[in-house]
């Protein structure tokens, strides 16, 4: 079997994962009787996988052209997702005057799940650039 692609091996995993995540997530909601599908949970989970996607993408194509630079192009990639975040998500969340678990979970679960993978995938390609 050939070797995928490093990128296309990343948004696969990260497809996966995040793919399990939200069908747990939505499934343990209906199970409490909760909203499966508010508090912009779609938009979380897909916002999240797109732009962990892009960004890996970028570091993996820029490795060796920046690769004294990359942690600081990983910061940048974690900086641009709390601008989405306080743009797309934030004025709906604090539209009542505070964020509750639900809407916390919404979003920083696939947080979470995409930042652990950026930063496993990151870490494994610059291992292989020594």
């Amino acid at each position: 079997m050939p070797k995928l692609n490093p990128i296309l091996q990343f948004v696969v995993w990260l497809s996966i994962v995040l793919g399990i995540a939200f069908g747990t997530h939505t499934y343990l909601l209906g199970q409490a009787e909760l909203p499966k599908f508010e508090n912009n949970i779609v938009l979380a989970y897909s916002v999240n996988g797109l732009l962990a996607a892009a960004i890996f993408g970028l570091l993996y194509f820029y490795r060796l052209k920046l690769k004294n630079a990359i942690g600081f192009l990983f910061m940048g990639g974690s900086f641009i997702k709390f601008i989405f975040f306080f743009l797309l998500f934030y004025p709906a969340y604090k539209v009542d005057g505070e964020i509750d678990k639900l809407e916390f979970a919404a979003f920083f679960v696939p947080y979470t799940l995409s930042l652990v993978f950026e930063t496993a995938f990151t870490a494994k390609m610059l291992q292989k650039m020594d």
